[in-house]
């Protein structure tokens, strides 16, 4: 399998989401490369900086459905915890000695490309449409008091 090309069709047009898919993206493509240069310290480093990057991006994309009343939140997030667990067994594999690294580029290659034009494409309207209303809301009680608050306080 070749290195992931992005393509227009996965842009969500939130910026900030497919500024986070396209680092996903770069992270499976240096899968790829530690795979074809048959370097395990590297595969498993850039294992294990996906997986803590995916997580991030999870937190981050369930924040925003949450916050926009996206009514699928739980079932996405049941998608992204099944996924979690799947990509965790083959870093467990990994750190086991098996080399999963080819298997493990397929299957990321496979699901992000797909989740990200069908299970995300249908939470983007919702989520748009809310970070329009967050955007003016600056109010005492807004979005942005609302987060000031809840990280820096």
């Amino acid at each position: 399998m070749a290195r992931l090309e992005w393509t227009e069709d996965l842009n969500t047009g939130i910026e900030v989401i497919d500024g986070q898919h396209k680092r996903i993206v770069e992270y499976i493509n240096r899968l790829h490369d530690a795979r074809i240069l048959k370097k395990r310290n590297m595969i498993g480093e850039v294992i294990t900086a996906t997986v803590d990057y995916t997580l991030s991006h999870f937190s981050f994309e369930e924040a925003l459905m949450e916050d926009a009343g996206y009514e699928f939140t739980r079932p996405h997030k049941k998608v992204h915890e099944l996924f979690i667990r799947r990509v965790s067994e083959y870093q467990q594999r990994f750190k086991d000695g098996e080399d999963v690294a080819e298997e493990l580029y397929d299957l990321l290659a496979r699901w992000l490309f797909n989740h990200i034009r069908h299970d995300d494409a249908s939470y983007v309207k919702s989520v748009k449409s809310n970070m329009k209303k967050l955007a003016t809301d600056k109010g005492e009680g807004g979005w942005l008091s609302r987060s000031i608050n809840k990280f820096f306080k």
